[in-house]
């Protein structure tokens, strides 16, 4: 085990894709989420699952004066060894057996649950728009071969896991299932959070003062439904709960604001941004669509 410093190491988080702002990763996001709620510094590069450790995006790359560099993959045990360094806090930390047993049922959930649902969505319903976004940095033909591997390895793993079993109407049941009790566990939260007064942006699903292990795992979710055209039916489900879509805008606006809100179009921004030197008015009501101007 590196020994620990004073001094904070370099931390590259390798993402999968060299595009700035969200990926379509909820581990990623849930990653950046919790390297952000911490103020931890990190440089985001794309990387690649064929020199990842474990073969798995995101990983990263932990930097050390007087010490080679070291990889570590998988989100979770990227958390884990950050917060054994002291890099991050336990958030969990503060919570009483009951809660934690929540925070983990939360996170299994959507760690086990729906990200099995969403893989079947985007893998299976809309094929050809995951393959050219997931392999988009592989060149055609070869593009076609590793898109129907990539497609059988996952249906094969979603045939042995259980998913696949089930019509695609019955997952899309279960799915809404998990997003309907996920809102109803956040408009709980939202309604504590006024009725304490604090003025605080942000509330948080477990409806205390500061955020959990869940959190960041819940908020990838959201974001990988909300920006994935492959996920066309999630991103629906999800919009129709406004208590879900305000608690990730409020964590977008507090760690996230220097990436682009997620359905936001390009030539709308373009425009207000232009219009904006023009008028103080039109800025005013560019800010209702385009709030981070």
């Amino acid at each position: 085990m590196p020994s620990k410093s004073s001094t904070k190491p370099s931390i590259t988080l390798y993402r999968g894709w060299s595009d700035p702002g969200y990926v379509w990763s909820p581990f990623v996001t849930k990653l950046e989420a919790r390297l952000r709620f911490a103020g931890l510094s990190y440089k985001a590069e794309a990387g690649s699952p064929r020199t990842a450790p474990k073969g798995k995006i995101p990983y990263v790359e932990i930097s050390r004066a007087g010490h080679e560099p070291e990889m570590i993959a998988d989100s979770s045990q990227i958390i884990g060894r950050l917060v054994e360094d002291d890099l991050l806090p336990d958030l969990n930390a503060d919570l009483g057996p009951v809660e934690r047993a929540h925070d983990m049922a939360l996170r299994a959930l959507l760690e086990e649950k729906l990200y099995f649902y969403q893989s079947y969505e985007k893998w299976h319903e809309h094929y050809y728009t995951m393959r050219d976004h997931a392999l988009g940095s592989i060149p055609y033909p070869m593009r076609v071969l590793v898109g129907l591997l990539a497609y059988r390895s996952t249906m094969t793993t979603l045939y042995g896991q259980g998913t696949a079993r089930f019509s695609g109407p019955e997952i899309d049941t279960f799915r809404e299932e998990i997003w309907k009790n996920i809102n109803s566990l956040l408009v709980d939260a939202r309604k504590r959070r006024a009725d304490t007064r604090d003025a605080k942006p942000c509330f948080w699903v477990l409806g205390g003062d500061r955020p959990s292990e869940a959190d960041a795992v819940l908020f990838g979710f959201i974001i990988g439904a909300m920006i994935s055209p492959a996920a066309p039916t999630s991103q629906k489900v999800v919009k129709s709960f406004p208590a879900i879509e305000d608690y990730a805008r409020r964590i977008h606006d507090q760690y996230f604001s220097d990436y682009q809100v997620w359905g936001l179009n390009q030539a709308l921004i373009d425009y207000c941004i232009m219009r904006r030197l023009l008028s103080k008015d039109f800025e005013i009501s560019c800010r209702t669509y385009v709030p981070f101007l």
